[in-house]
C-alpha cells in the first residue's frame, strides 16, 4: 500500500513539469522562478518516492510467482531478491523521511569572517580584498547585514587582513563552508611578463556568540590601548583609541583599530575574541570525537586548500567536493549559490549515508 502522502509528492512533481513547459508560466519571471525552485527541492524526494515504489512492485511480483511452484534453485534466487528489495526498501524510507523532514538548520545568528593574505606578497593581499568584496555582494543580494569591524590595509591596495561580521537568514548555513585556504592563479599586474603566478588567501568564518555563551574571565585577560595606523606605519589618529585583547589561557590576540572610539573598538575586540574562543571549543571537541574521521567536504581546517580560482581559464574549482564553475566572474561578483547549494548537498548525503548506516 502506497501511502497517500507518497502520491502527492510524485502528482506534485508531475503537475511541476508540466507548469515549467506552459508558456503562459514561462513568461512570467516570477512565477516561474518560484516554481523551479519547487521543481528542484522537490527532484531527489520525488526520485526516492519512485524507487521506493518500484520496489514494491517488484516485491508484490516475485510474491505472487513464489506461491507457484518452481525448481528450487528458482525459488532460492527470489527469496534472495526479496531479501534485498526488503533492505531497500527500508533504506528508501529512512531516505524519504529524511527529505521530508530534513536536520533543523543552523540558527540564524551572524557569523565573524576573517580573511587573511597567505603566500604570494602583495598579489596575496589584493586577492584577499577580492574576496571581502565577493562575500559583500553575496551578502548584499542575500539582503543580509554586513559590519566591518577590523581592517589592516596593504600599500597597494589589498589587505593584509580584514575582519568583518554578517548578519541575516541562513548566514551561517551558506557560508560556513568557505572556511579554508582559497587559492588564486592569475597575471599580477605589475608582471612585464605575463607569468602566472598562484596565491593565496585564508579563510575563517566564526559563529558569533551571545556574551552569556562564551564565559570570559577578567582575569584571564590584559587590555591594551594604542594609536591607531595605517599602511606604512601612518597615524590615522591622534588619541589611544586601539585596542588589543590578550586572553592568556589560549593565547589568542585580538586588536581592532578602525573606530575612533576606543569604547567601540573594545566592543568589537571582545566580539571576535568570544568567537575565536568557542570556535576553538567547538574544534577540540569535534578532534576528540572524530580523530580518525573525516567529512565528506573536507575537515574545515584553514590551512587545507578548499578552492582554487583560476584566471587565465576563468574557472573556479572547489576541491572538497569536485565542483566546477567558469564562471569565474560572476563568483567574484558575488553569485555563490550553485557553489554553496553543491556543498549543502555533499553534507546532506554525508548526513544520510550515517543515518542509514546506522540502522545497519
Amino acid at each position: 500500500m502506497i501511502p497517500e502522502k507518497f502520491e502527492n509528492i510524485e502528482q506534485r512533481y508531475a503537475e511541476l513539469e508540466r507548469l515549467l513547459a506552459d508558456p503562459h508560466v514561462m513568461g512570467d519571471k516570477a512565477e516561474y522562478q518560484r516554481l523551479a525552485k519547487e521543481y528542484a527541492d522537490t527532484t531527489s524526494l520525488a526520485g526516492a518516492v519512485r524507487e521506493y515504489k518500484n520496489c514494491l512492485k517488484q516485491t508484490d511480483e516475485l510474491n505472487h510467482l513464489l506461491l507457484e511452484h518452481h525448481e528450487n534453485e528458482f525459488e532460492e534466487l527470489a527469496r534472495m531478491e526479496l531479501e534485498e528489495l526488503a533492505k531497500k526498501e527500508q533504506e528508501l524510507l529512512i531516505k524519504i523521511n529524511y527529505l521530508l523532514n530534513p536536520p533543523k538548520e543552523e540558527s540564524d545568528r551572524g557569523v565573524i569572517v576573517e580573511i587573511r593574505a597567505g603566500t604570494g606578497g602583495e598579489e596575496a593581499g589584493l586577492f584577499a580584498a577580492d574576496l571581502y568584496r565577493m562575500y559583500v555582494k553575496y551578502a548584499d543580494k542575500r539582503g543580509w547585514i554586513v559590519e566591518p569591524i577590523s581592517s589592516h590595509p596593504s600599500e597597494t591596495g589589498g589587505v593584509k587582513e580584514i575582519i568583518f561580521s554578517i548578519r541575516g537568514k541562513g548566514v551561517e548555513k551558506r557560508l560556513k563552508w568557505e572556511s579554508g585556504a582559497h587559492r588564486v592563479q592569475r597575471v599580477p599586474t605589475t608582471e612585464a611578463s605575463g607569468r602566472i603566478h598562484t596565491s593565496a588567501a585564508t579563510v575563517a568564518v566564526l559563529s558569533e556568540p551571545e556574551e552569556v555563551e562564551v564565559n570570559i574571565d577578567p582575569k584571564d585577560i590584559k587590555i591594551d590601548v594604542f594609536r591607531s595606523s595605517g599602511p606604512g606605519g601612518q597615524s590615522v589618529n591622534t588619541t589611544d583609541s586601539a585596542v588589543r585583547i590578550t586572553h592568556f589561557p589560549t593565547g589568542v590576540v585580538v586588536v581592532c583599530q578602525d573606530e575612533r572610539s576606543q569604547l567601540k573598538n573594545k566592543q568589537k575586540a571582545f566580539r571576535v575574541l568570544r568567537a575565536r574562543l568557542q570556535d576553538k571549543i567547538q574544534r577540540d571537541n569535534f578532534d576528540r570525537a572524530s580523530q580518525d574521521r573525516k567529512l565528506k567536504i573536507g575537515s574545515g581546517d584553514r590551512s587545507e586548500k578548499i578552492r582554487t580560482y583560476n584566471f587565465p581559464d576563468r574557472r573556479v574549482t572547489d576541491h572538497r567536493v569536485g565542483f566546477t564553475s567558469h564562471q569565474l566572474a560572476s563568483i567574484l561578483d558575488g553569485d555563490l549559490d550553485e557553489m554553496t547549494n553543491a556543498l549543502i548537498k555533499a553534507e546532506e548525503e554525508d548526513q544520510l549515508k550515517e543515518r542509514m548506516n546506522e540502522i545497519k
